[in-house]
């Protein structure tokens, strides 16, 4: 019986030795590159790893989350083979938190044990009270006690009853006060879990090697939450300066671990879009019986105003910034306390000499020099990347009809070769933080207008002339005629270039013509309508465009739009 235990006791053993000697030696990998996409980022770790003669399993940690194997690569020194490489995501419960969560789960544990102690506390004098109230029954009886004595005795009850139930009472106000902080807390708490942190993972990887050796380890893969988006600073001192343009980014990662000290390097890339070029299939025609089907196809293709759709090069950007303006607003308001722009100025120029552009392939990197760190808690961090100094012309533009106020505008030839992506602006003009806007360059043909804000100094009023203004009836026709006035008024101290845009209604009916048209030194497009009037003003003269139109309808009938 002994010799029967002892051999199934040396099996488990030599069962164990055997697992023991396939492990698991642990190396944690140090992320060194990170190469981000506008969706998506490759990281690049290293590591020595010892390796014995033959088979080697090594768990690597410091690993993202959730990584596609196929986009792992995985190179060895000194003549070692990777025989194997399987992701794991560890789901450890304490890994499932993020740095915020774990803080305010420790916060919801301590204040649980506050209202422990209060409870007992609570529960203690309680007790107490409930001996008092029995003294004080005894006492009432015969109990052979003196007057002096009994007198003696309630006073004691009343003053211990009294400082019991003031102490009860403020251990309940407390425990009231922990129970709000509590909820609060957990409200938090289930508010930061809803945003998907991403645990991190580990990498076994199995490695043979022909003799015991060290070897230099470089792993890459892709990781999916992670990305960048673009936005620029654009300051212009006066209408006789150039336009300083500081090209930035929102880099952003939720890929489970932390990016410390790593080398960054920002790719206009987005391998979610995937290699395959597309292929045409063919484009039938048929005739609608009165009924339209639109099948999930359709559906797709459909035009749409959705802001999302006018970011294809970015995704998600435009979409990202909605309904985040009055925070950007302060924030750059508060940076820009005391009305100059020095301190954002020497923020931007200090980092342009640390980075280096490659636009030579079929994507634009731009590689940085210093070492940054970006969490794994999906915040945005700022990165200056590059420094424009950009000559422009000046003009203003208004379009009355649609707004009373004049925009200044900077033209920015060649702006091909400034590598930019459609992005938000923070627009300083004259030393002053003026608004937001939108840098979009794919409709752009040769001059890039960028918009620099509204100028006060610019006064522009658009009024109906009821001169002008008649309605006549011709035949079986109404021929009702319209007519206004612009007027500019310049009260800056230099003379100025404006673009004035108006339009004239358009017909899309046979019946409804738009004619007479008096237009002067006005350039009309038949199409849509716009009237574009080019024009210069002086110090406060006041000049004057007068139009008007004339739209020509059957009598009986109402002309929507008029």
């Amino acid at each position: 019986m002994l010799l029967k235990s002892t051999s199934v006791l040396s099996m488990l053993l030599l069962v164990a030795m055997t697992g023991y000697a396939k492990v698991q030696k642990k190396q944690k990998l140090n992320i060194e590159t990170a190469t981000v996409f506008l969706k998506g980022a490759e990281l690049t770790s290293r590591a020595k790893i010892a390796l014995d003669k033959g088979e080697n399993e090594i768990m690597l940690t410091n690993v993202a989350g959730n990584v596609s194997s196929s986009s792992l690569v995985i190179r060895a020194s000194d003549g070692a083979v990777v025989q194997s490489a399987v992701f794991q995501n560890n789901y450890l419960e304490e890994e499932t938190y993020s740095p915020i969560a774990k803080k305010l789960k420790d916060s919801i544990e301590t204040e649980k044990k506050n209202k422990a102690e209060v409870n007992v506390n609570i529960a203690v004098l309680t007790e107490q009270i409930a001996v008092l109230q029995d003294n004080r029954k005894v006492s009432g009886y015969n109990t052979g006690l003196t007057v002096t004595e009994l007198a003696k005795m309630l006073e004691l009850v009343s003053s211990k009853m009294s400082s019991y139930l003031t102490a009860k009472n403020k251990l309940e106000v407390m425990k009231v006060a922990i129970d709000e902080r509590i909820t609060k807390l957990e409200l938090q708490l289930e508010e930061e879990q809803e945003k998907g942190y991403q645990p991190g993972g580990q990498l076994l990887v199995k490695f043979y090697s022909k003799e015991a050796v060290t070897s230099d380890i470089t792993i890459s893969y892709l990781v999916p939450a992670a990305g960048w988006m673009p936005s620029y600073d654009i300051m212009v001192d006066d209408i006789n300066s150039p336009v300083k343009l500081y090209y930035k980014a929102n880099v952003f990662q939720n890929s489970g671990v932390d990016w410390n000290n790593v080398r960054l390097v920002l790719s206009t890339g987005n391998p979610a879009e995937g290699a395959e070029a597309p292929s045409l299939k063919p484009w039938y025609l048929w005739f609608i019986d009165g009924r339209t089907i639109l099948t999930a196809d359709d559906i797709k293709v459909l035009p749409t105003t959705e802001v999302s759709d006018m970011v294809g090069l970015a995704p998600a950007l435009y979409q990202a910034q909605r309904g985040r303006g009055i925070g950007a607003d302060l924030r750059y308001t508060k940076a820009m306390v005391g009305g100059t722009t020095s301190e954002v100025d020497r923020q931007n120029s200090s980092m342009d000499k640390h980075t280096s552009v490659d636009n030579t392939g079929v994507n634009t990197t731009f590689e940085i020099d210093l070492p940054y760190t970006i969490t794994s808690d999906s915040k945005e961090q700022m990165v200056a990347i590059k420094k424009h100094l950009v000559p422009a012309t000046y003009r203003y533009y208004a379009a009355p009809r649609k707004d009373k106020d004049a925009f200044l505008q900077a033209l920015i030839t060649n702006w091909e070769n400034l590598d930019l992506l459609p992005g938000q602006t923070n627009v300083f003009y004259e030393g002053t933080y003026v608004g937001q806007g939108y840098l979009d360059m794919r409709n752009v043909k040769d001059t890039m207008a960028i918009s620099l804000g509204r100028d006060k100094k610019i006064i522009v009023k658009r009024e109906r002339d009821m001169k002008l203004r008649s309605v006549k009836y011709i035949g079986s026709n109404v021929k009702e005629t319209e007519g206004y006035s612009i007027t500019v008024r310049n009260t800056r101290k230099q003379p100025i270039n404006i673009i004035l845009m108006d339009q004239l209604p358009i017909s899309n009916d046979k019946d409804i013509v738009v004619e007479d048209r008096d237009l002067p030194d006005g350039e009309y497009e038949e199409t849509t309508g716009y009237v574009k009037w080019t024009m210069s003003a002086v110090e406060n003269v006041a000049k004057v465009i007068n139009f008007s139109y004339t739209v020509r309808y059957p009598k009986g009938k109402k002309v929507n739009g008029l």
